[in-house]
């Protein structure tokens, strides 16, 4: 709570209207926190901006109430004069007029929030384990081959869902499975029911399970409310399409169910939806077959025509082709005379220049024999200079040949190697010696060896 300060030794600060109403504001929302208030409604008033007025009252006392919009739109039944009921509000102040008033922000009819407790529990306790998942939701199929439809024999929306079947799809097949719906035992007879579809559809062509029952309170739909019912719609093998009650009543069967309908007329429109939609089905695919086979048509007489301006006589065709031969027989020798004439033109070009090439030996006889004279003076010069030449080579050769100095007497004489001895002491006592004469050989053995004088 919010304080206001003074000042020692001076008068209270004044306060204006605003802001002691925000402070009284502030005070009731800080000191009260949401609490559920019973009481009986009074002056129910639907403003056109969706909020709702009321007063809520008893024997003693009376309140003024608001519920906004947001809210008023999630409420599941209709607030009326007279109707007791326990809301959950926030305590506020309107501070535009002073008025202490509650902010609402749910209601449910009195006696009865025990039961929602209940119903809110085993919704999260479902719903964790995955009971109420899409993917295990079903579809049913668009052309059922039957319906079992679960329901009060004396319920009145019975009626209107088999006027509703007879109107948008006569034929189908509808087999009742008499069960209460309100009550002691409600629960476990149609869980049984649901349990019973499943032995029985394959035999009578079930294809669609139709839960119905009408409109009414938490108590009297409180039988699908009930966790065997919800199991037993989920292990049920036929689609369940459920239509219990009004567009603003949900039960457990409405979340467990795959799919669920806002009233009991509406679960059978959903389950003969194929065929009521068939006659409008069959007719545009009748219109879109006339005109598919209709450009089938127009495309395969273009395709005719075309055909048939290619097509010619045989007489024609083979006078076509004979006139493309001496066409081409005319080319062809065209083309040949004029290869020959080409041919004959460039063999006169090349025999001209051959011709213009060719030499004249008697025009050159004259150079060619001065030529030759020329060739022959030098050629005995220079083989009387080479001959001379050869003979001083010769000479000095035979002056350098040491043969030539054994003809004066002269010997060599090679040691056991075949090296020339230059000195007595290279040849030792009894080694053989080899001594070459101007005419032959001479083999000896060293018998003594003689050292040369020292001519120093």
């Amino acid at each position: 709570m919010e304080t206001v300060p003074t000042r020692p030794n001076s008068p209270p600060m004044t306060l204006s209207v605003s802001d002691l109403n925000r402070l009284a504001r502030e005070a009731l929302e800080a000191g009260f926190p949401p609490l559920w208030v019973r009481g009986e409604l009074s002056n129910v008033t639907h403003a056109p901006s969706g909020h709702i007025y009321f007063t809520l009252k008893d024997a003693g006392a009376q309140v003024r109430c608001t519920l906004w919009r947001s809210r008023a739109q999630r409420l599941s039944i209709s607030l009326r004069a007279g109707m007791q009921v326990e809301l959950r509000a926030q305590v506020t102040l309107y501070e535009p007029r002073g008025d202490y008033q509650l902010s609402v922000e749910s209601v449910r009819e009195a006696g009865v929030g025990h039961l929602f407790d209940a119903f809110i529990r085993l919704k999260a306790k479902l719903d964790a384990e995955g009971l109420f998942a899409a993917e295990h939701k079903r579809t049913p199929p668009h052309y059922p081959r039957g319906v079992a439809i679960i329901s009060s024999p004396q319920a009145a929306a019975l009626k209107d869902v088999c006027a509703s079947f007879a109107r948008r799809a006569p034929h189908l097949k509808l087999v009742l499975l008499p069960t209460p719906v309100q009550g002691d035992g409600a629960g476990a007879r149609i869980a049984s029911a649901l349990d019973r579809v499943a032995r029985i559809a394959p035999a009578k062509g079930l294809d669609v399970v139709v839960l119905v029952r009408g409109g009414g309170s938490i108590e009297d739909l409180w039988a699908f409310n009930e966790e065997n019912v919800a199991r037993a719609i989920r292990r049920c093998p036929v689609p369940v399409i459920c239509g219990v009650g009004h567009e603003t009543d949900f039960t457990i069967a409405d979340f467990a169910a795959d799919l669920r309908a806002t009233t009991p007329t509406a679960a059978a429109e959903l389950a003969s939806a194929g065929f009521h939609a068939a006659p409008d089905l069959l007719e545009r695919r009748h219109i879109a077959m006339q005109r598919a086979m209709q450009r089938r048509l127009d495309t395969a007489q273009q395709q005719t025509d075309r055909i048939a301006l290619r097509l010619t006589h045989p007489r024609k065709r083979l006078a076509d082709s004979r006139a493309a031969m001496d066409a081409l027989a005319r080319r062809m020798q065209m083309a040949i005379t004029a290869q020959t004439q080409s041919l004959a033109n460039q063999s006169a070009h090349l025999g001209a220049r051959l011709k213009a090439l060719r030499p004249a030996p008697a025009r050159y006889r004259p150079a060619i024999d001065a030529l030759h004279s020329t060739l022959q003076r030098t050629l005995a010069r220079q083989l009387a200079h080479r001959n001379a030449q050869l003979d001083a080579l010769t000479a000095h050769l035979e002056h350098l040949n040491p043969e030539a100095v054994l003809s004066r007497g002269y010997s060599i004489t090679r040691g056991e190697d075949g090296r020339i001895l230059r000195d007595a002491a290279a040849a030792p006592v009894n080694s053989d010696v080899t001594v070459q004469l101007h005419r032959g050989h001479l083999s000896a053995r060293v018998t003594q060896q003689r050292a040369a004088e020292n001519t120093d």
